[in-house]
């Protein structure tokens, strides 16, 4: 009986060492296969990105990634199409928004645990990216930025005036209407701020949904009830209302009236920093926080968030390698990396989406204020310049009917009642995934 066990004990230690041997030598075969992971960027140039990549792939010389840098217009509907023709990228760049419209085509590959928890991703990342990149807490992509709308001023005209930075909505109004020039026929020379139209506010749908979200008891979803009305009523109202007229559609857009010169509060993402300081390098700018409502419980503040994100196709043959090399993406040394790169040509680079990096951005004079705000960003389906020809530009139509209507005279709680059907279509349509309406129920 000894023996027998004897035996058995020395045949498993024989298996046990064969298995150790070869075993790791087949492993380690499989690891070491080539692989190529095809990335889509939107914003960046590939010698941006490819410090990062190059750090990546010398801690994995088996993987080789190939970047390419992709035009905005039709992203959207061309990444969905190359992935369900099987030809797409492994990874691609996705905005904050999107989540349903790619998941309802199944287009989506899930984060593994074993590369992030949702535990870690939310002690990594500001609430915003969990809430725009989860759903059923399944984690669909990872944000290598935040950004949103902050108060952009001119510096000059503040002075000038001796004006102090609005912190809520009522010292915004009496601000913007002390700030604003008018010749003697009433026409703005200089404007006090950029809101109340569609046609010459950039950004106007992000504006309305930061209302939105602010206003008590407006719902973005049912967005026809007075608490919506009263949201397009004082949005129109830096037009219609003549004690407080500081914009008019005769303006120029507010991004050109800005670097010009002839405007003094203006809301924007992060990124309009750029083409503010190459259209005019002599403009002194700085940004705030957007203004809450009068004595708001700092628990209600919210904020605007609206950035860009990397996912991985659910087509892709190496789901495992891409997840790996975006968690390092998002590493603390990556973004430091990619902003610092991105500084040498550019005012600052993408503002961190990591908590951890914040306090690095605080003091900026620009970049501060977007990551200041990053806890409380909240977002929905009005994010302009997607160029999504889908959820988002589909919304923003609706909105933008209900401002026009409400311009042109029409009560805005009925101008909101067709608003609401549309939004109910849309949302039916990308969101909760019913059959589309006969065509005659589209009207608007």
């Amino acid at each position: 009986m000894k023996k027998i066990i004897i035996a058995v004990v020395v045949l498993a230690i024989i298996i046990g060492i064969l298995f150790w041997k070869f075993g790791y030598l087949l492993t380690a075969k499989k690891t070491a296969e080539p692989v190529t992971l095809k990335l889509w960027g939107l914003w960046e140039d590939d010698s941006l990105v490819r410090p990062a990549i190059d750090g990546y792939t010398k801690l994995h010389p088996n993987v080789k990634i190939e970047y390419n840098h992709q035009n905005s217009p039709n992203y959207r509907t061309r990444v969905q199409t190359q992935i369900e023709d099987s030809k797409g990228p492994d990874i691609f760049m996705i905005h904050n928004s999107w989540l349903p419209m790619f998941l309802k085509n199944s287009n989506l590959a899930s984060l593994p645990t074993t590369v992030m928890t949702s535990q870690e991703y939310n002690q990594t990342f500001y609430p915003i990216a969990f809430a725009s990149f989860a759903k059923n807490n399944t984690i669909y992509a990872l944000p290598l930025e935040v950004d949103g709308l902050a108060l952009y001023y001119n510096e000059d005209l503040i002075n000038q005036a001796g004006v102090a930075i609005p912190k809520n909505w009522d010292e915004f109004v009496d601000a913007a209407v002390k700030l604003t020039k008018k010749d003697d026929k009433g026409n703005i020379l200089v404007a006090g701020a950029a809101m109340g139209a569609v046609s010459n506010v950039d950004h106007f749908s992000d504006i309305i949904g930061l209302l939105f979200y602010q206003q008590p008891d407006a719902d973005l979803e049912h967005p026809n009830n007075l608490a919506g009305a009263d949201v397009i009523k004082f949005y129109t109202n830096f037009i219609l209302d003549p004690s407080k007229k500081v914009w008019s559609l005769a303006m120029e857009g507010s991004t050109q009236a800005f670097y010009e010169g002839k405007l003094a509060f203006y809301f924007a993402p992060s990124w309009r920093a750029h083409d503010l300081r190459v259209a005019n390098p002599q403009l002194h700018f700085k940004t705030a926080p957007v203004p809450q409502l009068p004595k708001a419980n700092t628990a209600n503040y919210s904020g605007w968030g609206t950035f860009w994100g990397f996912a991985v196709s659910s087509k892709s043959s190496h789901q495992d390698q891409a997840w790996d090399f975006l968690k390092f993406l998002t590493s603390k040394d990556s973004e430091k990396l990619l902003y610092s790169e991105a500084s040498k040509i550019r005012l600052f680079g993408q503002p961190y989406s990591r908590i951890d990096l914040q306090s690095e951005l605080l003091n900026d004079p620009i970049v501060g204020s977007f990551v200041s705000q990053a806890p409380i960003y909240k977002n929905w389906y009005l994010s302009s310049r997607t160029f999504d020809q889908g959820l988002n530009d589909e919304m923003i139509t609706y909105f933008e009917n209900a401002i026009n209507a409400t311009l042109q005279g029409a009560n805005p709680l009925g101008a909101l009642q067709t608003t609401a059907q549309g939004v109910q279509q849309t949302l039916d349509k990308f969101v909760n995934n019913k059959p589309s309406p006969s065509p005659t129920s589209n009207k608007i």
